[in-house]
């Protein structure tokens, strides 16, 4: 029998591979720490040592954290998956069933662009969460693809970026 952190760390995994998106802390937290698992700490614990390992990557949005598998992760799964328990298994997937799967999308990124009155480029980029937009950014691209390209990246980068901008503002 495995020993319980090391459970802990499997649970984890466990609902970041059979989640569609990735979970927040306090999806994790409450799937949990209302079944009495473990305490609060310990599981910051578990999760900080799972991004550390690389095990799970975390991204930070908006104050809040959010955690996807990474493929060491899902390897690492892959050999110590018959640790967990069935029965914790299930209750995750019905878990995940009932909050992961149905779970609205909070945070959104929209890009777009559009042709200026003079003939030029502009894109607009956003990042709402829960219908409040946290950052509105319009900005003038050189031409076309440029202006493609702006949009195309803005979902994976706009947290980098409203980090940075923060960090320099504040």
């Amino acid at each position: 029998m495995a020993e319980p952190f090391t459970i802990y760390k499997l649970m984890v995994l466990y609902m970041a591979q059979h989640s569609r998106k990735e979970l927040t802390n306090s999806q994790i937290s409450e799937f949990v720490l209302d079944r009495d698992y473990t305490d609060y700490f310990h599981l910051q614990q578990v999760l900080s040592e799972l991004v550390e390992t690389g095990l799970l990557r975390r991204r930070t949005v908006s104050n809040s954290s959010h955690y996807e598998l990474t493929d060491e992760g899902s390897k690492t799964l892959s050999y110590f998956e018959n640790d967990l328990s069935q029965d914790i298994r299930n209750e995750i997937e019905e878990f995940l069933k009932d909050y992961g799967y149905e779970m609205p999308e909070r945070i959104l990124t929209p890009a777009d662009y559009y042709t200026t009155p003079q003939g030029t480029y502009a894109v607009r980029c956003q990042l709402i969460e829960k219908d409040t937009a946290i950052m509105d950014l319009t900005m003038a691209a050189p031409n076309k693809a440029a202006a493609r390209a702006i949009c195309k990246s803005w979902p994976q980068k706009c947290q980098d970026i409203y980090t940075t901008i923060m960090g320099e503002l504040i």
